[in-house]
């Protein structure tokens, strides 16, 4: 990781995190969300700081774990040269830390706000919905597509979002957009891309006039309370049936990881994602082309 892959700004009471790989669709690498977990806690202890807002900087607001980060990226995803036995290890020591993740982020007195301002994909996806409030541009696009290479989804969504919701996007991996994601529940606000970043600091400066221990301890009545309703338990569950599903290795996914190791990410992407083009929605879709199509006529 760079010194500047991710930016940290305090102003007027609010800590700004900005990852900051935009040529990379700010693809999180381990050193990358080591530190943003590490910025977090940094906000959290500085009593100058009364809310945090997570963004991207770019396209995208994260497009998930970085699948392209040469040998050290592939290794954890590549069973190639490791047992069955070690591979289902990795993934059960991994997939169990999620549930840690968003946790920190709940434990924390501070709210944070996730400005969503592109592509939400993968792990950036799960970290829009373990944010306490999410605001969305109008450009924003949403999508679990590691399903598609045999992945889970988290069940976070089904919880904010209900399950025919969930169901309908995590079985597909499909992309949607910012509209369906406020229609679901899944984002608090959609706002003008132009505008996402006033908007989201005018409500953490609307939350920062009230007093500081109101705050902490509403944020924790609503998050604290949601995991001792149950989410903590379905959580524990998802590590287990998660890391099940990581490695559930076949001979289409060894065609896939096979694809990128002798012709790259791009190639690897395609072969995966090719057969569900279009996509129902955002950028890629009948309906994103014929707009992007109308704005140049």
């Amino acid at each position: 990781m760079s010194d500047n892959d991710i930016l940290y700004k305090v102003e007027d009471g609010i800590a700004t995190i900005t990852l900051n790989r935009p040529q990379a669709m700010n693809a999180l690498t381990p050193t990358m969300e080591a530190e943003m977990h590490n910025l977090f806690d940094k906000a959290d202890e500085d009593r100058a700081v009364r809310v945090i807002i997570l963004t991207g900087a770019g396209a995208a607001f994260s497009a998930g774990y970085d699948q392209g980060a040469g040998e050290s990226g592939r290794k954890k995803t590549d069973p190639t040269g490791l047992s069955i036995a070690d591979y289902i290890e990795t993934w059960q020591r991994g997939d169990a830390k999620n549930a840690e993740k968003w946790g920190h982020m709940w434990k924390l007195g501070k709210p944070i706000i996730a400005a969503v301002n592109g592509w939400a994909m993968g792990g950036g996806f799960w970290y829009q919905l373990a944010a306490d409030i999410t605001i969305a541009s109008e450009q924003a696009v949403f999508s679990q597509p590691e399903v598609r290479h045999i992945s889970n989804t988290t069940f976070l969504f089904t919880a904010l979002c209900g399950w025919k919701a969930a169901n309908r996007w995590a079985l597909t991996g499909d992309h949607f957009d910012a509209e369906e994601a406020y229609r679901i529940g899944m984002v608090n606000e959609v706002v003008p891309h132009d505008e996402l970043m006033d908007r989201s600091r005018a409500l953490a400066a609307r939350i920062a006039l009230v007093p500081e221990p109101a705050v902490r301890i509403n944020k924790a009545i609503a998050m604290q309370g949601m995991q001792a309703s149950g989410v903590n338990a379905a959580l524990a569950l998802e590590g287990a049936l998660g890391a099940m599903a990581h490695s559930s290795h076949n001979d289409y996914r060894e065609k896939l990881f096979e694809t990128q190791r002798t012709e790259g990410v791009r190639a690897y992407l395609q072969m995966r994602d090719g057969p569900f083009q279009p996509e129902p929605m955002g950028p890629r879709s009948e309906a994103g082309r014929a707009a992007r199509k109308a704005e140049k006529d």
